[in-house]
């Protein structure tokens, strides 16, 4: 059975005043678990109906069943208040999909720790009564992983101050991957970046952002990653979610346009009060090109309609999204590296690429002719860059870096890559690449 001892949920050792000798159980651990696992343990308890039940349902049926003996059960989720004043804890394993397992979360406890949509809240929660539908939320034991007192006094995150990245994200991780060590010298991403990947189809766009979610795992653990694909292929979802230890979010092309707005509110809701908390989140999008679709599908017609059949205000939204990356005085950061496709034969995607152009303070743009020859990062380093480099990088890196630009400059894009390869993969690491200059 589902059965948790403190160590059990993540950053629950210190997030959580239980502290109980006897055991609970955890909702958390039941969604982690596969359908057939949910299945065995439903047989085991003599639930009916088994085949016929989503895993939502499952888990709801498995909770009933199995809180009559343990009495407590721990659950957490992300806050969707809704229009009445209440809310509901939403799942990350579902991607914030509405579900029965959904908690319940009153109006008082809202008013009373001053919640917002996008707040993460773990808490001790109850079966619901009679003529009730939801899991209750009973005592609410963190928010954002720190003390639910700590909300009352937060500064709202439009009011924090913007400034320009100061510190580097390091994405150079192992000798081998070339992409993101190419992308740390001549394409730095600093915390509180607003980046935008531009790309032709099949260049290799959802691989860069999978080794850039890699180095960003592997070299900033207390990084709060969060992979956001809209619009995407299921197969896709998968073959992320299985690449990458961060959270991975998704709303497929099978889905509503409004869902996909949904899932792009929730993320960036949710990445707001852990940046007002002072911690640093980086949210990877795939793609901002497909949520300006998605915002223009649900957006009521105005009259005024750009080329491609764009309407003006449907490009409020996705800005606003775009536009919440910012590093901050306070001390927390939201990062976003987007990326827009271009060339697709779309003029409606080419009207949303050049209303980004310029927005975000860093652009990798993804060559097709390097991607054709199969030379791999297909980056074209005359035309990326990011601003303000100097804050990121040692002088003496980046004095080297501006030599390199000289030395590349000349040549055509393959060439530059096909040079730039051949003399890195003689070196294990950056520095050493830098050092084997002066030789």
């Amino acid at each position: 059975m589902v059965r948790a001892s403190k160590e059990v949920s993540q950053n629950s050792d210190d997030k959580r005043e239980v502290g109980m000798e006897s055991q609970f159980l955890n909702l958390n651990e039941l969604r982690n678990r596969k359908p057939a696992e949910l299945m065995r343990m439903a047989r085991s308890l003599n639930i009916d109906e088994i085949p016929r039940m989503s895993k939502q349902d499952l888990i709801y049926a498995i909770l009933r069943a199995e809180s009559e003996k343990e009495g407590i059960i721990y659950a957490e989720g992300v806050l969707e208040i809704l229009s009445e004043g209440y809310g509901f804890l939403r799942s990350p394993k579902y991607s914030y999909l509405p579900g029965p397992d959904d908690i319940y979360v009153s109006k008082s406890q809202i008013r009373s720790f001053n919640l917002k949509t996008g707040d993460t809240v773990g808490g001790q929660v109850r079966l619901p009564r009679e003529g009730e539908k939801n899991l209750a939320l009973l005592k609410i034991e963190h928010v954002n992983y720190e003390a639910p007192e700590v909300c009352r006094d937060r500064v709202p995150f439009e009011s924090l101050v913007p400034l320009h990245p100061e510190e580097k994200i390091l994405l150079e991780y192992d000798h081998n991957e070339f992409c993101t060590r190419v992308m740390d010298l001549f394409i730095p991403i600093g915390k509180g970046q607003r980046g935008l990947i531009v790309a032709p189809p099949r260049t290799g766009k959802t691989i860069l952002l999978q080794r850039i979610a890699n180095a960003i795992t592997k070299n900033h653990p207390d990084v709060i990653l969060i992979v956001l694909l809209i619009d995407e292929r299921p197969e896709e979802v998968t073959d992320m979610e299985r690449s990458v230890k961060g959270e991975v979010v998704s709303s497929t092309f099978d889905e509503p346009p409004q869902r996909h707005i949904q899932v792009s509110d929730m993320v960036l809701e949710k990445a707001k009060r852990l940046a007002e908390h002072g911690k640093d989140v980086v949210i990877l999008l795939d793609s901002l090109t497909r949520l300006a679709r998605a915002s223009n599908t649900v957006t009521p017609s105005s009259g005024r309609v750009l080329s491609g059949g764009m309407e003006a205000s449907a490009l409020q939204r996705p800005k606003r999204f775009f536009g919440a990356a910012r590093n901050t005085e306070e001390g927390g950061s939201l990062t976003i590296i987007a990326t827009a496709l271009i060339d697709t034969g779309s003029r409606m995607d080419e009207v949303i690429f050049e209303e980004f152009k310029g927005t975000g303070n860093m652009e990798a743009y993804l060559d097709r002719k390097l991607a054709d020859k199969r030379v791999f990062p297909a980056l074209d380093l005359q035309r990326s860059g990011t601003r303000k480099e100097e804050l990121l990088l040692p002088e003496d890196i980046i004095k080297r870096v501006w030599l390199l630009r000289k030395i590349l400059s000349p040549m055509s894009t393959i060439e530059a890559m096909e040079f730039l390869l051949d003399k890195m993969r003689g070196t294990k690491s950056n520095k050493e690449f830098l050092n084997s200059m002066n030789q």
